[in-house]
C-alpha cells in the first residue's frame, strides 16, 4: 500500500497473489499469440501491427517550472532527451488508413545510454477492458475480422457475461474512427504508473498548434500526411500527467474508469518536438516497446499493465520467430480428447502393451497428452510481480545460429531456459519424507535387494547400449556435489556392519558419509547439445579445441592430463566404456570439420567448429531416438513410434497418416519439421527423469576382449577399467577391439539383485561410496515419491499385493522382510522389481516418464525443430545426419568392424 497526495492507493493481484496472477498472465500471453495466428501469417504484432510514422530524433524537454513533487528521476526541470516516436494503427491486422481504428503512440526516451523509458498511449481516454482477463479474452474473440469476430463476441458473452461484452463492444466501436492526422490526436496512457515512491499518475500526449495538412487520399495517407507536415515544420506535443485522487474516481486496477475529472486535470510537464525534416525510420518501426522498459520510479501499475509485460514480450517474440505457438486443428483437439476418454476406460482392463499395434500407438499418444497436461511441473522461481528492466538486448547473430555451451538462448524469448544452473523440474509433485530418510536403512535395501548375486544378462542388448546411456546421461543431468567433509549426508550403518571407510586409506567410521548436493540446478545444460564431448561452458570448450577440431593425439585418442585422466567435456564416473564413446565422437567431430572446410573454404574456424558441433549433437539425438530406444524397448510399436518422432510417417503408411491427420497433424512429418513447443511449461529435465535413468545394473563386472577375427586378447574386471586406467586400456586394446568386444557381449538386466559389485565399493573423487546406497539416498532426499505414490502420480494403479510387484517368490519374501509397508518401497527398487512389458529393458512405470520426456527433449529445442534447416546446419550436415547410423559411424572410424543393422543389439 502506497500513499499518494494523502490518499491511500494499492494494487490488488488477480488470483489473490503475485504468483497466482503470474500463472494467469502466462495463459493470457498464449491467448495474445493465438490472436496473432488468427490475424494471419506471417505473424504480425498482436496490436498496432501497422506503423504509420516513426522517428528516432525527436526531443523531449521538461518544463522549467516542473512542480517539485514531480521532480523524480530523469524528470527534472529543463532536462532534454532524445526520444524515438512511433505512431501506428491499433489493429493486429494491416488495414487501410482510411478504415476506422484506434491509433497508438509510443515513446522511447533515452535518459542515458543505460536508461530508457517506454511510454505507450492510445487515442481513446479509457480502456474497453476493466482488467487483464477481459483484455485477453476480447482480443482473442475479435481477432481475424469477418464472421469469426462476431462468433467470437457470442462466445465472449458466455465467458464474461452479456453486459460486460456489450459494454466493451460499444466502447471499442465508439473509439474506432477515421482520423485526418496522427499529429492532431490526443493519446492517453489509460493505465497508471508510479511517479516516484509517492504518486500514481496517468499520462497523455496532446497536440500543440499542429494545423491540418492536405494530402492525397489513399491506403497509407497517414504516413504521407505526416511526411508532408514534417517537410515544412516541426510537430509538437505536450506531455501531461493526471494524478491519482481516490480509489473510486481514479482506480488503479479498473482500467475502464475514465480518470478525466475536475479533480484530476492534465498537468503539462514536458514538450515533445518532432523536428522538421525527420523521415520515417524503419529502425524505430522495428522496436519492441513495453511499458516495463523503465526504472522503479516509473513502475507501471494495475493488472492491465502487469499483464502487458509478459503479453507484449510474447507477442514480440512470436513475431520475431523467437517464440512459437503450435496451431492445433480443432479436429485434433476433439479427437485427442475423445481418445483420452476412451483409453482411460480401456486401460482399466487392458494395458496399452497388450493392445494391437495400431491401437497401442493411439493409446500411447493419448497417454502422452495426459502426461503433458498433468506431469510437467516448473520448479524455477519466476518473476512475480513483474519488475522493471532495461530495454532487452537482442540476441547476437552467434546466439541465433549456434548453440551456446552454457545452453543459453536456445529459447530466444527466455534465454535462461534450460541453461547451466537452471533448476530441475518435476514430473510428479515432490513428496519429501524426512522421517523416512533412513527407513528402511538404505544399506540393508542394497544388500538384500540390489546387490548382484549372479550376473543376469540382458540378452537382447550389447554393452554398447549400456555405455551409450551413461554417455547420454552425462550430457543431460549433473548434480553438483560438495567435496566430502562439507555438508555431508550421513547414513547410519545397520546392525552387524562394523564400520565404513569413507576415504581411501581412511579410518573405519560408524556411518557412511556422502558428499552433499549444492543447490537444485543442473551443472550441465538441459538441452541435447553434446556437452559431455564439448564441455558445459565456453572456457572449457576452448581448452578442448585445436582450431576448429577437438584435440586428439596423432593416433586418434583423447589427450590426458598430468593425473592420467582423459581430457574431454565431462569425465566423471569415467571408465573404458565412456572413453570409447568420447573418442568415437571426437573423431566424428573432426571428420565433420574436414568435410565442412572442404565444402566451405571461406569459413573461419569458429563457424566450422560450431556447425560441426551442431551436426554431431543432432546425430547423437537421432541415434538415441531411432536406434538406442528401439533396441532397449524392443517392440514394433516403439520402433514405429520413435521413427515417426524423428522422420514422420512413411508415405506408404496410409492408415497411420489418416490417424495422425485426425489426432495430431503436427506429428505427420516428424518433430524436426515442426516448431518448438514446451507444452505450457518452461523446458527443463526433471528429478523424476534422473530417477528412471538410474540404470547401473546394465554394467557388467567382468569383461572379455577379442579381435574381430576371434583372437582372445584378455579379460578385465570393471575395477581395472576405471578412472585414469581407462586411457591406458583403450590404447592397449585399441578402439576397434573395444567396440567389437562390447558389441558382442551382453550388459546386465535392469532388475533386482543385479547391481554391479564393483559399484558397491567405488572410489570416486576422494570418496569411497556404495553407489547403490547413493542412488537410494539421493532419490529420497530430492523428494521423489516412493514407488506407489510415483505410480499413482503417473496415472497407474497402486500396487496392493507384493505379488503384483514381482512374480519372483524369493524377491517377494525379501521385499516383505525389508519394508514395513508396500507404500514404503523405494522408487528405484520398485522400478527394478516390476516385470517390464515383453521386449522392454525397463519397467512400464519408468516408461511413463520416458514417453513424456523423450519427445519433449526434441520438441522444445529450436535446433532440433525450427532451426533444423540448411541455413543453420548446411544441406550437407542434414544429409549426413539423415544417412548416418551408429553402425555407419563405427565402421567409418574403425573400418574392420561389422556391427549389425542396429549397433546396440548383439553383433554376430
Amino acid at each position: 500500500m502506497t500513499t499518494g497526495t494523502g490518499v491511500l492507493w494499492r494494487e490488488v493481484y488477480l488470483g489473490g497473489s503475485p504468483e497466482a496472477e503470474r500463472r494467469l498472465f502466462e495463459h493470457m500471453a498464449v491467448q495474445i499469440m493465438q490472436t496473432q495466428l488468427k490475424n494471419g501469417r506471417p505473424v504480425k504484432a498482436g496490436f498496432q501491427a501497422k506503423g504509420t510514422y516513426a522517428v528516432d530524433d525527436a526531443e523531449l524537454r521538461f518544463r522549467d517550472d516542473l512542480p517539485a513533487e514531480l521532480r523524480v528521476g530523469f524528470a527534472q526541470p529543463g532536462a532534454v532527451y532524445r526520444t524515438s516516436v512511433r505512431f501506428s494503427n491499433a489493429e493486429g491486422r494491416i488495414l487501410d488508413d482510411r478504415e476506422p481504428d484506434l491509433r497508438g503512440a509510443a515513446l522511447r526516451i533515452a535518459a542515458s545510454p543505460d536508461e530508457q523509458h517506454d511510454l505507450l498511449m492510445t487515442n481513446a481516454p479509457v480502456s474497453h477492458a476493466r482488467d487483464a482477463r477481459q483484455f485477453a479474452e476480447f482480443a482473442l474473440a475479435t481477432a481475424g475480422g469477418g464472421l469469426g469476430r462476431y462468433l467470437g463476441l457470442v462466445r465472449l458473452a458466455f465467458v464474461l457475461g452479456p453486459d460486460e461484452t456489450i459494454r466493451m463492444a460499444r466502447n471499442v466501436l465508439a473509439a474506432r474512427r477515421r482520423i485526418d492526422s496522427v499529429a492532431t490526436e490526443t493519446y492517453w496512457s489509460r493505465t497508471p504508473i508510479t511517479w516516484g515512491g509517492e504518486h500514481a499518475v496517468q499520462y497523455l500526449l496532446r497536440p500543440l498548434e499542429n494545423a491540418k495538412v492536405e494530402v492525397a487520399d489513399g491506403p497509407d495517407f497517414l504516413t504521407a500526411e505526416m511526411g508532408e507536415r514534417l517537410r515544412t515544420g516541426d510537430v509538437r506535443f505536450e506531455l501531461c500527467v493526471q494524478r491519482f485522487r481516490s480509489p473510486e474516481e481514479t482506480p488503479i486496477e479498473d482500467a475502464a474508469v475514465d480518470w478525466r475529472s475536475e479533480h484530476a486535470k492534465p498537468e503539462p510537464i514536458a514538450t515533445l518536438t518532432i523536428r522538421a525534416g525527420s523521415c520515417d525510420n524503419a529502425v524505430v518501426h522495428a522496436m519492441r516497446f513495453n511499458p516495463w522498459n523503465t526504472t522503479e520510479e516509473f513502475r507501471p501499475l494495475g493488472n492491465l499493465n502487469r499483464v502487458r509485460k509478459v503479453a507484449y514480450d510474447a507477442s514480440a517474440a512470436h513475431r520475431d520467430r523467437q517464440r512459437w505457438l503450435t496451431d492445433v486443428p480443432a479436429r485434433n483437439r476433439i479427437a485427442s480428447a475423445a481418445m483420452v476418454s476412451i483409453f482411460g476406460v480401456v486401460n482399466r482392463f487392458r494395458p496399452w502393451h497388450r493392445l494391437p499395434d495400431s491401437l497401442a500407438l493411439l493409446n500411447l499418444a493419448a497417454l502422452r497428452d495426459v502426461l503433458r497436461r498433468d506431469n510437467l511441473i516448473d520448479t524455477e522461481t519466476r518473476e512475480a510481480p513483474p519488475r522493471v528492466r532495461d530495454v532487452p538486448v537482442p540476441p547476437s547473430e552467434d546466439e541465433r545460429v549456434f548453440r551456446t555451451h552454457e545452453g543459453r538462448a536456445n529459447d530466444l524469448s527466455a534465454p535462461e531456459m534450460g541453461a547451466v544452473g537452471a533448476a530441475f523440474g518435476r514430473n510428479v509433485p515432490a513428496m519429501p519424507h524426512p522421517e523416512l530418510a533412513n527407513e528402511p536403512n538404505p544399506l540393508v535395501v542394497s544388500r538384500e535387494l540390489l546387490r548382484r548375486d549372479t550376473f543376469r544378462p540382458a540378452t537382447s542388448l550389447n554393452i554398447l547400449a549400456a555405455t551409450w546411456i551413461q554417455f547420454q546421461v552425462h550430457d543431460w543431468v549433473v548434480h553438483q556435489r560438495h567435496p566430502l567433509g562439507v555438508d555431508d549426508v550421513r547414513v547410519p550403518l545397520p546392525p552387524g556392519v562394523p564400520g565404513w571407510v569413507n576415504t581411501p586409506g581412511g579410518p573405519l567410521e560408524p556411518e557412511m558419509r556422502i558428499g552433499g548436493n549444492i543447490g537444485t540446478g543442473n551443472v550441465a545444460s538441459h538441452w541435447w547439445d553434446g556437452s559431455e564431448v564439448y564441455g558445459t561452458n565456453t572456457a572449457k570448450a576452448r581448452e578442448l579445441r585445436d582450431g576448429a577440431k577437438i584435440r586428439l593425439t596423432p593416433e586418434g585418442y583423447l589427450p590426458v592430463d598430468v593425473a592420467g585422466s582423459e581430457i574431454t567435456g565431462f569425465n566423471e564416473a569415467w571408465w573404458l566404456g565412456l572413453s570409447s564413446m568420447h573418442t568415437l565422437f571426437a573423431r566424428e567431430h573432426n571428420a565433420m570439420c574436414d568435410e565442412l572446410t572442404k565444402r566451405n573454404p571461406d569459413w573461419d574456424e569458429e563457424r566450422v567448429y560450431q556447425t560441426a558441433r551442431l551436426i554431431v549433437a543432432a546425430m547423437i539425438a537421432k541415434i538415441h531416438t531411432v536406434e538406442w530406444t528401439p533396441a532397449i524397448l524392443a517392440t514394433k510399436v516403439l520402433e514405429r513410434g520413435m521413427n515417426v518422432n524423428w522422420n514422420g510417417v512413411p508415405a506408404n503408411d496410409l492408415l497411420s497418416r489418416i490417424g495422425l491427420w485426425l489426432t495430431d497433424a503436427n506429428a505427420l512429418h516428424g518433430i524436426p519439421k515442426t516448431t518448438p513447443d514446451h507444452h505450457g511449461t518452461p523446458y527443463s529435465l526433471t528429478e523424476d527423469f534422473v530417477t528412471v535413468y538410474r540404470m547401473h545394473p546394465l554394467i557388467p563386472d567382468d569383461y572379455a576382449f577379442s579381435t574381430p577375427d576371434g583372437q582372445d586378447i584378455g579379460t578385465r574386471k570393471f575395477e581395472e577399467l576405471l578412472g585414469n586406467k581407462a586411457d591406458d586400456e583403450l590404447r592397449e586394446l585399441g578402439l576397434g577391439n573395444v567396440l567389437h568386444s562390447f558389441g558382442t557381449a551382453h550388459p546386465g538386466a535392469i532388475t533386482l539383485h543385479n547391481y554391479p559389485l564393483a559399484l558397491l565399493n567405488l572410489e570416486r573423487e576422494g570418496e569411497l561410496v556404495d553407489l547403490s546406497v547413493v542412488d537410494l539416498v539421493r532419490t529420497r532426499m530430492r523428494g521423489v515419491p516412493r514407488y506407489n505414490d510415483f505410480r499413482a502420480a503417473l496415472h497407474l494403479p497402486r500396487i496392493t499385493r507384493w505379488e503384483d510387484l514381482t512374480a519372483d517368490p524369493a524377491s517377494v519374501a525379501k521385499l516383505k522382510a525389508v519394508y514395513r509397508s508396500i507404500d514404503e518401497v523405494d522408487t528405484m527398487v520398485g522400478l527394478f522389481a516390476e516385470t517390464p512389458p515383453e521386449g522392454f529393458g525397463f519397467s512400464d512405470t519408468a516408461f511413463r516418464v520416458f514417453i513424456l520426456m523423450a519427445s519433449r527433449r526434441l520438441q522444445s529445442d529450436r535446433f532440433l525443430t525450427a532451426d533444423y534447416r540448411p541455413e543453420i546446419y548446411t544441406q550437407f550436415g542434414l544429409d549426413h545426419i539423415a544417412a548416418t547410423t551408429m553402425s555407419d559411424l563405427i565402421r567409418r572410424h574403425c573400418p574392420g568392424l561389422a556391427p549389425g543393422e542396429n549397433a546396440f543389439k548383439p553383433w554376430s
